[in-house]
């Protein structure tokens, strides 16, 4: 490759994630705080989660493993509704509580054109963006007809077969899509498997050893997942496009060890429809309408489990959740400047509840009570934002507001209702060719879900079986005020950015594990960090990429009778680095690294522990061939490292003997070859 070449890409980085994606251009635009991730395709794949592959290579980015697949994610120190997470601008929302079917896990890799990662309050396009937000943006259809076919295998049995074909004429073009895969219980360093981890957790211990997989499913497979979508582009005239698109995933008998119950199956489905119109008038460049419905069913129970089979029946947390959007934006240039305004609309409906089945169906499904009482969120928000250039600055600003009420089906409960105000300015100055200044402020909200509100659990142990209320009805929605500062410094073989960030917390959702009941709490704390990363051109055919990200959480008021000050989900001093040798036009060899500090603050008082750091190498090579195939082979955790990622915050439903909440390793030494076949 030469020198040309490379300084155009000087900041490429490869995914060497489970799920690799091809070639991700980590390319700054403004404001500096984003992200745009291109060319993403499925390539060097383990499963198709994206959380892991973000992990691997965004130091902002930490994995929350729960499974072989759909993990979940935490930004700068936050999770959950914290983060704002759409394809294709459609908004999917899990249905789990217990979160084991997050919105990333609703997308595969391979189906990923690019990913946008804004960090801070600074997107007013959507509702509720506290600490960021993930705009994932699905393949295209094309007018020529092209095509992928790629067959990708493992370590731990995992095999994955996908295929896209696309084509059409100047009007109408039409995209399809699948792909269908598998994998076993992985094992960490140690050798252990799922259900290994589970069992040296339990020994000695008759509470928690009922949790243990029957020995008719102790090596069960630890998921599969097949994915299937359709979409069609008409252009209607010069001036119009409609877009329609159909997603579906369905996954099958995901196993959770380190919960007490598994997901019998996860089914989600996605309609978005998007019609724009340019040049419609003076006033509008561009006129963009979107309809979109994206519903998720999941089902987690305990029928896999030791208990169920001396008991005789298995419960079963039923969960559905929908959501409904309508966005309208128009686009146009005043005075000198870029400017979209617009109206954005959603419901989203969340219902759950449990029930008891008998193994030999000798009696009729028994319903205990429900866990979500048919709720429903009611948004509508308007939006205005531009960009303007002065010279060598550039600034831009937003502003958004809201109206939110949620509704409960269940009359123990009360309604409540939020109108907030969200407002961003970001500036950006250019103080030579070389050198770029930026920093911004901002502030936004996002409302309690009905999770945090009227989530139910129930003691079946009393009789009658004694309903539990583990939301707060009483919540206040969450206020962020956040300040961004850094610089890029650019040189003849490099680039170098930093960026530091203070983010205050008012009324922010925390969880209290030592109430007995209404766990969650609005306190009011601060996150602050930064983050250091570059890129380096060593020579025609070797580049280097690296980032540094570290975090501080801290609580300013205290949670109800703890004494804690550490805030929970503050993962450590984090490093991403790889290094990268094209050794000729068609081929590469990439070594990457992984590195986490000692978890050594962490709030005791809700289940977090001590967690040791650690160190992890990747190994991968590929090569393109002449006809179009190209062959690639890798090896994650090179050394065989057993380590783990995640803490153990009550926030989660995990197993726990009343000391410590059991860990889950993450996979031990992987090696995986996988081909692909375009045309």
């Amino acid at each position: 490759m030469n020198k040309g070449i490379c300084l155009s890409i000087i900041c490429i980085a490869s995914l060497n994630a489970s799920e690799q994606l091809e070639d991700i251009n980590l390319t700054q635009q403004v404001p500096s705080i984003t992200k745009v991730v291109k060319n993403v395709s499925g390539e060097e794949v383990k499963s198709a989660d994206l959380a892991e592959a973000l992990n691997r290579n965004i130091p902002s980015i930490s994995l929350i493993r729960r499974s072989g697949i759909a993990n979940d994610i935490s930004l700068r120190g936050q999770r959950r509704d914290n983060i704002n997470i759409t394809i294709d601008g459609a908004k999917i929302c899990g249905a789990c509580v217990n979160r084991m079917d997050p919105p990333t896990s609703h997308v595969v890799t391979h189906a990923i054109d690019d990913i946008e990662i804004k960090e801070g309050p600074f997107d007013v396009e959507e509702f509720g963006t506290l600490s960021g937000s993930v705009k994932i943006t699905t393949i295209k259809p094309t007018k020529e007809i092209t095509g992928q076919i790629s067959i990708n295998g493992g370590n731990f049995g995992y095999k994955k077969a996908s295929g896209t074909i696309s084509g059409g004429t100047e009007k109408v073009r039409v995209l399809l899509s699948s792909s269908s895969e598998s994998g076993e219980q992985y094992e960490d360093g140690n050798g252990d498997n799922f259900n290994e981890q589970l069992a040296n957790y339990t020994k000695g211990n008759s509470n928690t050893a009922k949790y243990n997989y029957a020995p008719k499913y102790k090596n069960m497979d630890a998921f599969t997942k097949t994915m299937y979508m359709g979409k069609v582009f008409v252009d209607i005239a010069d001036d119009q496009e409609l877009k329609f698109s159909y997603t579906a995933n369905r996954s099958d008998d995901v196993l959770y060890p380190s919960s007490k119950m598994d997901a019998q199956y996860d089914d989600s489905d996605v309609l978005n429809l998007e019609y724009s119109i340019n040049n419609l008038s003076s006033f509008s460049k561009k006129l963009e309408l979107q309809v979109y419905q994206s519903e998720v069913e999941h089902p987690m129970s305990t029928k896999y489990r030791a208990l169920t089979e001396k008991m005789g029946k298995y419960m079963t947390h039923f969960l559905t959740t929908q959501m409904q959007g309508v966005k309208l934006k128009n686009s146009d240039d005043a005075l000198g400047a870029d400017i979209s305004y617009g109206l954005d609309t959603s419901k989203r409906n969340w219902d759950g509840k449990y029930t008891m089945t008998t193994l030999d169906g000798s009696k009729p499904v028994m319903t205990i009570g429900e866990s979500i009482a048919n709720v429903d969120t009611n948004n509508i928000g308007l939006f205005f934002k531009g960009k303007k250039s002065f010279g060598e600055l550039d600034i831009e600003g937003g502003f958004r507001y809201d109206n939110t009420n949620i509704d409960s089906t269940s009359h123990q409960e009360k309604d409540t209702d939020f109108t907030s105000s969200s407002v961003s300015l970001f500036a950006t100055y250019k103080a030579n060719k070389d050198t770029k200044l930026f920093a911004g402020v901002g502030k936004s909200n996002r409302v309690p879900d009905a999770r945090e509100l009227y989530n139910v659990k129930y003691n079946t142990k009393e009789k009658p079986t004694k309903r539990i209320l583990n939301g707060n009805p009483s919540l206040n929605q969450t206020t962020n005020y956040e300040l961004d500062v850094g610089v890029e410094r650019y040189f003849p073989n490099g680039q170098l950015k930093l960026k530091t960030f203070y983010s205050k917390l008012k009324d922010y959702i925390y969880y209290n594990g030592s109430l007995k009941q209404n766990n969650f709490e609005n306190i009011d704390a601060n996150i602050y960090g930064a983050e250091l990363s570059g890129t380096y051109l060593a020579s025609d055919a070797i580049y280097l990429d690296a980032g540094l990200a570290y975090k501080k959480g801290r609580k300013n008021t205290l949670t109800t009778g703890q004494t804690d000050k550490d805030l929970a989900d503050i993962s450590p001093l984090k490093l991403n680095a790889s290094v990268t040798y094209d050794y000729d036009m068609q081929g590469n060899i990439q070594l990457s690294m992984v590195a986490v500090d000692r978890w050594s603050d962490f709030d005791a008082e809700n289940g977090e522990q001590e967690l040791a750091g650690y160190g992890v190498l990747n190994l991968k090579t590929s090569r393109e061939l002449d006809n179009g195939l190209t062959l690639l082979f890798g090896v994650d955790n090179l050394l065989d490292k057993t380590y783990t990622t995640t803490n153990t915050y009550k926030d989660l439903i995990l197993m726990t003997d009343n000391r410590d909440t059991m860990l889950i390793n993450e996979p031990g030494r992987y090696l995986y070859l996988n081909a692909t076949y375009q045309f």
